[in-house]
């Protein structure tokens, strides 16, 4: 019998739709779930169960896997024999009318310790056993990040929090310092494509020991062997990853067409990130859509690539008859990158003493360009080869591919290096700690002596301590023979994690 008779605030329909989200409770088992997981699984089962961190914060844009991670981790801890009545699921999300509860977080835990528990999750602790909260979604709750410290500061109790906004989990970042730890999953990495689809298993190169490796050259040259000695598994997946991007619904789903695959990912994708992620700011101010859509569309047009301001002003008033000042389409591309669908990657502004650059546009996912822009542009050899005119466009997306695969390693230091008087351009220059490593895109077939030159001037300069630098490809052929330079495919480069 379902009971709250000291939080009335909790409506019979609202408990008939928390035990719909946890039927184990019941005996009950969920509904079937993937049996591939993905690469970040087992890091936040571990974390859960005997992090440092009382709460782990998984981060990332709408349609990754979160939620599905979220209830494979519920099925192997029901699976390891812990109580069902020890688990508690909520999603935010989809239960508007938990926002109608004042501190619903707190409330929630008091509800679930009387009714559920029937103990409190501390005298569990004494008794030698463990909660599990999960909380799905959270950023949608005002306040989340105090009524989160408040619980496990006050309760032995492990928590799992999901969200697709960085700019709402970041903010509750400064509250809950030493209580959280993040981690960040975005979509498929180019082993778990392989992975999904049954082509084969590939291991992630980089360990979760540290950036310490990217230092050596010989690491990179390893990189380089591993893509070769595994590239008929690689080459498949990364035919996959050009025709139809990297997000799991793509490629668990093989038998639906990619017509059917775009309007799904317009739809669950950006719409909902622009229409219900950012169509609110503070206090309830609300967001210019149309300027949303617009920025975002400029962001699939330039992808790779760093406009200047007057190009987004001169477009965006073209768009819309309007004049747009730039703070604001700024704060617009901010507010896009917090939902990590893109990634603004700053300039190295090294002993410079002028206004900043622009940034360079990355996007978590060439299947959402070609999915809004409705033009689909091949990056494996083989479909460039058919369409030789796309190769330009297929370079600016190998490049936004490189720059958000790279910026989303926890820590590392990514920018790109402007043109200026005297240097050339480079495409990226990774930094960890005190030494950098230049790269270059150079996505065609023949790469000439020239093509080199940004990555060898930045070498040369001592200033800039760059012992080596990457030259980034379409194909296995080295790109130069100069021993500073390690050269690898794109395709390689991706099986880095």
């Amino acid at each position: 019998m379902k009971t709250s008779t000291l939080f009335t605030l909790l409506s019979q329909g609202l408990e008939d739709n928390l035990y719909r989200l946890n039927p184990w409770w019941r005996g009950l088992r969920q509904a079937p779930l993937p049996p591939t997981k993905r690469w970040v699984f087992s890091v936040a089962l571990g974390r859960l169960k005997s992090g440092l961190t009382k709460a782990t914060v998984l981060r990332g844009p709408r349609q990754v896997g979160k939620s599905t991670l979220v209830l494979q981790m519920i099925q192997a801890l029901l699976d390891e024999g812990i109580p069902p009545m020890h688990i508690f699921y909520i999603q935010f999300d989809e239960l508007p009318e938990l926002r109608q509860v004042e501190e619903p977080i707190l409330r929630l835990a008091d509800w679930f310790e009387q009714n559920l528990l029937r103990s409190t999750f501390n005298q569990v602790a004494h008794d030698g056993q463990q909660v599990y909260l999960f909380l799905d979604e959270v950023q949608n709750l005002d306040a989340w990040a105090p009524q989160l410290k408040f619980l496990v500061d006050t309760s032995a109790v492990r928590v799992i929090v999901t969200g697709s906004s960085a700019l709402r989990i970041e903010s509750g970042r400064d509250s809950l310092a030493g209580r959280i730890s993040t981690l960040e999953i975005g979509p498929l990495f180019l082993r778990e494509i392989a992975e999904f689809r049954g082509e084969g298993t590939l291991r992630g190169y980089l360990t979760s020991n540290g950036l310490a490796p990217l230092k050596n050259k010989e690491f990179w040259l390893g990189l380089r062997q591993l893509g070769l000695d595994n590239q008929e598994i690689r080459d498949r997946a990364f035919k996959a990853f050009s025709e139809r991007g990297a997000y799991p619904i793509a490629h668990v789903r093989v038998d639906r067409p990619w017509e059917e695959l775009a309007d799904l990912l317009n739809e669950t994708v950006i719409r909902r990130a622009i229409q219900h992620d950012l169509r609110l700011g503070p206090r309830g101010a609300k967001r210019d859509e149309h300027l949303l859509e617009e920025v975002f569309r400029l962001a699939c047009r330039y992808i790779g690539q760093s406009p200047k301001q007057t190009l987004y002003l001169e477009e965006i008033k073209r768009a819309m008859a309007a004049n747009i000042g730039w703070q604001r389409i700024l704060n617009y591309l901010k507010f896009l990158d917090g939902t990590l669908l893109i990634r603004l990657i700053e300039p190295l502004e090294l002993r410079l003493k002028r206004a900043r650059g622009a940034s360079k546009l990355c996007l978590c996912d060439h299947a959402l360009r070609a999915s809004w822009l409705q033009e689909v542009v091949p990056l494996h050899p083989e479909g460039l080869q058919q369409h030789p005119h796309l190769h330009d466009m297929a370079g600016r997306i190998a490049e936004s591919a490189a720059g958000y695969f790279l910026k989303s390693i926890t820590n590392l230091d990514v920018a790109h290096f402007p043109e200026r008087a005297a240097e050339r351009e480079v495409d990226f220059v990774l930094t960890i700690g005190e030494q950098r490593i230049p790269m270059e895109i150079k996505y065609r077939s023949q790469i000439t002596w020239e093509d080199t030159k940004g990555v060898r001037s930045f070498i040369e300069k001592s200033v800039y301590n760059a012992p080596f630098g990457l030259i980034i490809t379409k194909n296995d052929e080295q790109a130069s023979d100069d021993p500073r330079i390690v050269s690898l495919p794109l395709s390689t480069l991706l099986l880095l994690r």
